[in-house]
């Protein structure tokens, strides 16, 4: 299945620097029924040049989604969020946490920058895959996303 607004693959950028939830997350999208282009960066700077299309990044395309770690080296997954949120250009890109904490401070720091979503991830495959499928199934298929 492609992007039903526009007939292409869902642009999706993952910020995380643990090479593990990288492969999970792109194990659990590949049994996904969403066609997919998945773009890894390890950090909240390369994130941040990804979604501005700056440096090594001027030809990235936009996403359509976003899965962000709140524990990355550089600058963390709150402050990616929060700059973000405050720039005009980006706001509108669907942010998912998926990060490893349950710490109710990170959950309300999170929402209070508009994460659109806060999970957090299981520690076996099985979980991890429910998870990710459940984030392409609603973001990705159910939700209608404004235009780019």
């Amino acid at each position: 299945m492609t992007d039903s607004s526009e007939g292409r693959p869902v642009e999706i950028l993952l910020a995380e620097d643990n090479p593990g939830d990288v492969k999970l997350t792109e194990k659990a999208l590949e049994r996904g029924k969403v066609l997919n282009n998945l773009h890894v960066v390890n950090d909240g700077v390369e994130a941040l040049d990804y979604l501005r299309q700056t440096g090594e990044y001027a030809d990235a395309p936009r996403p359509d989604l976003l899965l962000l770690d709140l524990n990355m080296p550089r600058k963390g997954g709150q402050e990616v969020l929060e700059e973000m949120k405050g720039d005009e250009s980006l706001r509108r890109i669907p942010v998912v946490v998926l990060t490893s904490s349950e710490a109710e401070e990170d959950i309300i720091e999170s929402y209070d920058l508009h994460a659109n979503a806060y999970l957090t991830k299981p520690v076996d495959f099985d979980g991890f895959v429910d998870i990710v499928s459940s984030v392409e199934d609603f973001f990705l298929t159910v939700v209608k996303r404004p235009p780019k």
